[in-house]
């Protein structure tokens, strides 16, 4: 079956992706299984069909990335989310942070955090799914895959950690280390690790990854991260990304250019 699939142009990376969000995607399909297949099914439909109509258009074969987007997006908003507000988001979210530069690793943002972040603008009303122990759980053994085939950095899982346990201690703010990873694991792992939108270099992903961690809690209220915040921060944090590896890779070039003098 795998075999079969990679023939068909599914890369490794969106493979191991896809198996590392198959305990979220049950374990909230469990809290509302008929809302939830909805909405599964509209994200999914909507960004598959976006990844044929850029293939076709290219003339290059569908990499089948859509799909793990559309997990991704399925699980942070809540299964009640008007469909057609999903469709349109979504949309946007693949096409303008994936699909427009050239399709998956050619981009410089996560299309779920673009995705989420435009729902939570052009839709005011509209919130994001709370997240549960169940959920943080069940990211844990996703989140080792991809730690052990180095698809997300554990740089920057680190250093989002310490930097916002460091913001709301300055802050005064009675921290909570369960709360706080609950909140986190998700997100931190499937938006904010995005390995597209994080920094590339090592120097890079603590400081990525502290931007990160330190926009959470500016953003969010006194007590324990929220999903909103977090989306903010990814989108944010991978804007900077290119000029933060750009600044190391500077640093590093005038540190060779003083050894040779």
């Amino acid at each position: 079956m795998i075999e079969r699939l990679l023939h068909r142009g599914v890369g490794a990376v969106t493979l191991l992706q896809i198996g590392a969000l198959v305990l979220p995607v049950a374990v909230v399909a469990g809290t509302a299984p008929p809302a939830f297949g909805g909405l599964l099914a509209a994200t999914a439909i909507t960004a598959l069909t976006w990844e044929a109509v850029f293939s076709a258009l290219r003339g290059y074969p569908m990499s089948y990335h859509g799909i793990s987007t559309a997990l991704i997006v399925a699980i942070l908003l809540p299964a009640e989310a008007p469909l057609w507000h999903v469709a349109i988001v979504l949309s946007l979210g693949v096409v303008l942070g994936e699909l427009i530069f050239g399709g998956r690793g050619f981009g410089f943002a996560s299309p779920a955090a673009v995705t989420l972040a435009l729902m939570l603008i052009s839709f005011p009303q509209s919130t994001l799914g709370t997240p549960t122990e169940g959920l943080a759980l069940a990211t844990l053994p996703g989140a080792a895959l991809l730690l052990a085939f180095g698809l997300i950095p554990w740089r920057v899982v680190l250093a989002v950690f310490l930097a916002a346990f460091a913001a709301m201690a300055l802050g005064g703010q009675e921290i909570d280390p369960m709360a706080v990873g609950v909140a986190l694991a998700f997100g931190v792992t499937f938006v904010i690790c995005d390995p597209v939108a994080a920094a590339a270099t090592p120097p890079g992903q603590w400081f990525y990854g502290a931007l990160c961690g330190g926009l959470i809690v500016l953003f969010s209220p006194p007590g324990v991260p929220v999903p909103e915040a977090l989306v903010f921060a990814a989108l944010l944090g991978s804007v900077f990304a290119p000029l933060i590896d750009h600044l190391v890779v500077l640093a590093h070039a005038r540190r060779r250019r003083r050894r040779h003098v």
